[in-house]
């Protein structure tokens, strides 16, 4: 539903954005503002260079709207203020957005949009919605995408204008658009990721073409998101099986005054102590060689022959020869006959 300038609403809408809105022209306010307004807003150092050079263009830009802007380089403020000449008393407000988006480092000529009636401006602050700090890094690094791909699809699907900067998320466009990217941001800094959100906006925007669709409920077309925390806590390799609970503490350790009384050392003197710490180890050490002596003659020890079975034939074992015999016999007489043949 589309309305021109002499049209008149009188009741409800359909759509409200398709509303055009009626322009302010000088002759709406002939006689100016009551009261002189000033709104100022600080930059930060590295952004000093820069706004510099663009100045005399922000002067340029602001005075067509009878707007005086300030620089203020020692303080590191923007000031903004109305003079007798204004008569749109909004205009202020959008030079005020307008010296904000530059100090939150939105270049000139994307920061002078504001001031259009159909476009408008918003800062979206993401550093306390979540307060670890890897998280706060990962999601805004997910909002960016990698080569900034996501960021770019963002802007595409809805016309604005969208650059994030430390702990804020400048964003300049129409205003439907930005309540898209504001909805866009605060859920993926609140671990929903961003394509659920692109790819119900793709899906918006193929819907609206269809007619037959217009008056119906899109719900069954968007995608859902379902929230799993599936984040548990790292279990340990080797797990301590809990010892079966018992009112009385444990028994107290001996000290090492009390393990030399019961050996008897303790009564011994530096010299024998010397003594018996030696023996230890050379003890010790004569053992340890023994072991090395006994794995070094492994190596020389043979193996241990197979010992013969009893279903093999042994020399011992008797012939029965007069079978083999006749054995010989039958063998000759076959052959014998085959030569005859």
């Amino acid at each position: 539903m589309s309305l021109s300038e002499d049209d008149t609403v009188m009741g409800p809408i359909d759509n409200a954005w398709q509303m055009k809105i009626p322009q302010f022209k000088p002759e709406d306010n002939p006689h100016g503002l009551l009261e002189e307004s000033s709104f100022a807003t600080l930059f930060p150092q590295y952004r000093e260079q820069y706004i510099r050079e663009i100045w005399p263009l922000v002067k340029k830009t602001l005075g067509e709207h009878h707007i005086k802007a300030e620089l203020d380089v020692v303080e590191g403020s923007m000031t903004v203020s109305t003079t007798r000449k204004t008569w749109d008393p909004y205009i202020i407000i959008k030079a005020r957005d307008m010296i904000k988006l530059i100090s939150r480092s939105v270049p000139y000529e994307q920061a002078k949009r504001v001031l259009q009636d159909d476009i408008g401006c918003d800062i979206i602050k993401i550093g306390k919605i979540t307060r670890n700090k890897e998280k706060f890094v990962k999601r805004r690094q997910r909002l960016i995408g990698p080569n900034g791909s996501t960021l770019k699809s963002i802007e595409i699907l809805t016309n604005c204008y969208v650059l994030v900067q430390g702990q804020t998320v400048s964003a300049l466009g129409p205003y439907k658009g930005l309540q898209q990217v504001r909805k866009i941001v605060e859920d993926t800094m609140k671990n929903i990721h961003p394509i659920y959100n692109i790819k119900a906006l793709m899906i918006k925007r193929e819907l609206a073409k269809d007619p037959k669709l217009k008056n119906e409920n899109w719900e069954r077309f968007l995608p859902k998101f379902v929230n799993q925390n599936i984040s548990k806590r790292k279990q340990p390799k080797n797990k301590k099986q809990k010892k079966p609970y018992t009112p009385f503490p444990p028994q107290q350790q001996e000290s090492k005054i009390d393990k030399e009384l019961a050996t008897g050392e303790y009564f011994l003197n530096k010299t024998q102590k010397k003594d018996k710490k030696k023996k230890e180890k050379d003890d010790k050490h004569a053992e340890a060689a023994k072991k090395r002596e006994e794995k070094r003659n492994q190596a020389f020890i043979p193996p241990e022959e197979p010992i013969p079975s009893s279903s093999q034939p042994t020399s011992s074992s008797k012939v029965d020869i007069t079978a083999l015999k006749e054995k010989i016999m039958k063998a000759r007489k076959g052959s014998k006959i085959f030569n005859k043949k």
